[in-house]
Parts: structure tokens; sequence; C-alpha cells
């Protein structure tokens, strides 16, 4: 097939079928040898219930949400910590083979730096929240739960898209 890079040695993205075929295929080697889906927000419940334990313990072993988490002293050790750990060392060594490892702050030009920040720090804490309520990310709940045909998945989807079109409009003006 030859060297596909561009002149800067930024490989192309992949067909978006292939992805789709690849993301289908670790999705079901994930059921397989876990017995879980893919998720994230998991993940970072654990971190807060880590922190909690570091800084209040007594109040996190206490409280009904994260207490739970810290019984047996292995916090860190669930399935789910090392699945982010693993997706964000995979996507680490796939940007520099890929040519595309570089920091940069997309859309700072148009909005401002400290505004683009605070835009995309207020939205994330507002996905993980809406992630929490659901009982699931957009990985755990969207992936894997419509994978197996869960009702609720194909209801937060379709919520998904709606949201985020109405916030594309009112926040472009489009």
């Amino acid at each position: 097939m030859g060297n596909t890079s561009t002149p800067g040695g930024v490989k192309p993205f992949w067909p978006p079928l292939a992805a789709g075929v690849a993301l289908g295929l670790v999705l079901l080697l994930t059921f397989v040898l876990t017995g879980h889906g893919l998720g994230a927000t998991g993940a970072s419940t654990r971190l807060s219930a880590w922190l909690g334990m570091a800084v209040a313990p007594q109040a996190t072993a206490a409280n009904a949400y994260l207490g739970p988490l810290t019984e047996g002293g292995h916090i860190l050790g669930g399935w789910i910590t090392w699945q982010v750990v693993g997706v964000a060392l995979g996507a680490l060594v796939a940007a520099f083979l890929g040519g595309r490892l570089k920091v940069q702050l997309d859309g700072a030009r148009r909005v401002g730096t400290g505004k683009r920040i605070a835009s995309a720090l207020v939205g994330g804490m507002l996905a993980g929240f809406g992630a929490r309520v659901a009982a699931g990310c957009t990985s755990g709940l969207g992936l894997s739960g419509a994978a197996t045909l869960g009702i609720a998945a194909f209801v937060f989807l379709g919520t998904f898209f709606v949201a985020g079109l109405v916030m594309s409009r009112l926040v472009k003006g489009v």
C-alpha cells in the first residue's frame, strides 16, 4: 500500500467502516474477557473515592455513594480503572505513531483561551454529572448498552444527540 503519510508526517485516519468494525470487535472482546462492556465514568468515581480517602477518610467511608468503593482497600483496583488507563495509554501511542501528538487548545483563537478553558471545564463537569445520573457514559451506556439492546441506552443516545444539537445551536448561534 506504500507510505500514505502527508508531507507533515501525519498519517490519515482509519476509514469509518474499518474503525467501526474494530470498535465492535474490541467491545465484543471486552465482554468475552471481562464480563463487562466498555465504560469510563466508574473510574472517575473510584478516583473520587481514592482522593476522598486521602483527604477525609471517615467522611468518605461513611458516604452512601463513595463508601462502598472504599471497602477492601483497593479503590483503584477495579477493572474499569485499568481500562481507562489502557485507553489513555493506547491513545497516546496511537497519536505518536500517527504523527498527531501535540499539545493544543482548539477553539481558543475564536473565543479566547480563558473562555475556552472555562467552557471545556464546565461542559466536562456537566457531562460527567449527567453520566453519573444516567448510570453510564456514552461508552458505557451508549456502546455497551446498545450492544446488549438495552432500552435505556437507546433513550440515552437519542437524548445525547438532541442535546448536542440544541447546545450547538445555542453556543454557536447557528
